[in-house]
């Protein structure tokens, strides 16, 4: 397992290097020229900002539940090595390519969302269009991942402490590095080990509750979800550098522990894969391997969403044109890294047809213990810290979705950025997900379940399927600029055709109304912006634009 690992780092290594110089040199990156960020600075969302603190938020944000729950989920139905395949190709040939390529097409655009480029080189049908498509994602996206923290403080109320805990520190870090003067790396050592100290509060005084959902006449996992959404509602709307850039910052250091946890874990727990490599090709519950597997393992290998971080938040904080490669490509390969990690927490389990019904989140938690224990750490403590580490990713990708959400609202119906635009924004982004807590989740067996299994296989076809469009609108940009984009142009053809093969497959299998007309919605909406994109190729190709 240890070797399997290392080669992946390797390879991950290599193609960074390799390919990364290519697009770099593509895409002509020019340190010389001004970034948004520089440009248009106005200390809210147009903040420059070190390429440490950039990546830690960019990569914080993509890394949410995606690369955690969906190799597991994989596994679970496939085996180990259809989704190890799809990590590693998918992220340095599709994923890493696509943030990148979003994020450079921002950063040439004033750090305009991909919308907007949409509008600039295409129409405005189009720029709308894709616009609905960004910010319905959005929603899923909060729905599922609020679901998934909520259930994660109610099984382990030291998460929940932990959590709270390291919200706190992150505004105080935020603090002492912008308004008080603290060097980042002083400042990164003492939050680090707070945060660490803070699983230890989390497992001697864990929080519930369960007293104040009962006096307000809830479930405790609703009065969570509730809490959630007002911290993604303050997240949303305050300045940056305030909450999101230093708390998703920190939350980096948790993923890099992660991974070198399993390493130390692999380097002397003596672990060996138990898991079979392959299962089957088709499954009750998942479907065919083509195309499941790709919009099941949705954040680890390529994920639409990460085009929406690229383009909406994160570009407008590069301090230059560079560090485009390290944050974009870079973050996800990191990403992919991660998402082995999780994959590795099955891989050394015994296979057991009762596997199938552990959540992913227990399963990931279970095996990160496990690699700590061999240094010696309680077992108890260590699962905390897989649990912890799994919410601040969530946390990151929540606040940042209500985030974007509320700027694809904003962008829509044509909203300044004044604070009532930003306030009512929010709130109508968050409405949808506050109204689900309340709503029974149910399958196609009509068994209640928890909404993220409801929404996980829409979310991610919805998810694969903006990457798609996402990289058709740069191949537009591309065309424009008389530059080469078959590397672009080939993993949308492959995105296109595996989502909307996969959402019409839902559709065939006679799933909940809800996910029916969801998936109706999606395709309707995905097959007019591709029209949009054949329209526009036939057309003579316009005055160069920058």
């Amino acid at each position: 397992m240890l070797y399997l690992l290392l080669i992946c780092a390797g390879i991950f290594i290599f193609g960074y290097l390799l390919y990364g110089t290519f697009l770099s040199r593509h895409f002509e990156l020019n340190d010389a020229q001004l970034t948004p960020a520089h440009a248009l600075q106005d200390n809210v969302d147009y903040v420059p900002t070190h390429p440490l603190v950039v990546l830690g938020h960019h990569f914080s944000s993509i890394a949410g539940a995606g690369p955690i729950v969906g190799p597991i989920i994989a596994a679970q139905e496939f085996g180990w090595l259809p989704a190890l395949l799809w990590i590693v190709l998918g992220s340095l040939f599709i994923g890493g390519v696509h943030d990148f390529s979003a994020m450079v097409a921002s950063i040439r655009h004033e750090g305009k969302s991909i919308p907007e480029i949409c509008k600039r080189y295409m129409n405005p049908t189009a720029y709308r269009l894709f616009l609905g498509f960004i910010w319905l994602t959005l929603v899923y996206i909060i729905i599922a991942f609020a679901d998934l923290t909520a259930e994660a403080f109610v099984e382990d109320g030291s998460v929940a402490t932990a959590s709270s805990i390291y919200i706190g520190l992150a505004i105080l870090f935020g603090l002492a590095t912008r308004r008080l003067g603290m060097g980042l790396a002083t400042a990164t050592v003492i939050v680090v080990l707070l945060v660490l100290a803070a699983i230890g509060v989390g497992y001697y005084y864990p929080l519930s509750a369960a007293k104040l959902a009962a006096s307000l006449g809830l479930q405790e996992k609703q009065c969570w979800y509730l809490g959630l959404m007002l911290y993604a509602f303050i997240a949303s709307i305050t300045p940056v550098w305030i909450l999101l850039q230093p708390r998703d910052y920190i939350s980096s250091y948790l993923l890099y522990l992660s991974i070198l946890s399993a390493v130390l874990g692999l380097l002397f727990g003596g672990f060996h894969i138990q898991y079979p490599s392959f299962l089957a090709w088709e499954t009750a519950n998942t479907g065919a391997l083509f195309p499941f597997l790709f919009i099941t393992v949705a954040c680890g290998a390529c994920s639409g969403f990460h085009s929406i971080v690229a383009s909406g938040t994160t570009s407008k904080q590069l301090f230059r044109e560079s560090d485009a490669l390290k944050v974009g490509y870079g973050g996800m390969l990191i990403e992919g890294l991660v998402a082995i990690v999780a994959l590795g927490t099955i891989m050394i389990l015994a296979y057991d047809p009762s596997l199938a019904k552990l959540k992913p989140l227990e399963i990931y938690a279970r095996g990160i213990s496990r690699f700590l224990e061999v240094l010696g750490i309680p077992a108890a403590v260590g699962k905390t810290f897989g649990y912890l580490a799994i919410s601040t990713f969530i946390l990151t990708t929540l606040d940042t979705a209500t985030r974007i959400g509320r700027y694809a609202f904003q962008e829509f119906f044509s909203l300044s950025n004044r604070a009532f635009a930003r306030y009512f924004s929010t709130l109508i982004t968050i409405a949808l997900p506050v109204t689900f807590i309340f709503l029974k989740a149910h399958n196609a067996q009509g068994e209640v379940i928890s909404a993220y299994k409801l929404i996980w296989p829409v979310f991610g076809a919805t998810n694969q399927l903006l990457a798609g469009l996402a990289l058709l609108a740069i191949v537009v940009w591309l065309r424009v600029q008389k530059k080469r984009y078959s590397m672009i142009l080939l993993p949308a053809l492959f995105m296109l055709i595996t989502t909307l093969t996969a959402l019409v497959s839902l559709l065939l299998k006679g799933q909940t109304p809800l996910i029916t007309i969801i998936a109706v919605i999606l395709i309707v909406l995905a097959t007019l912006l591709v029209l949009q994109t054949i329209i526009v190729f036939c057309k003579p190709i316009p005055t160069k634009k920058s």
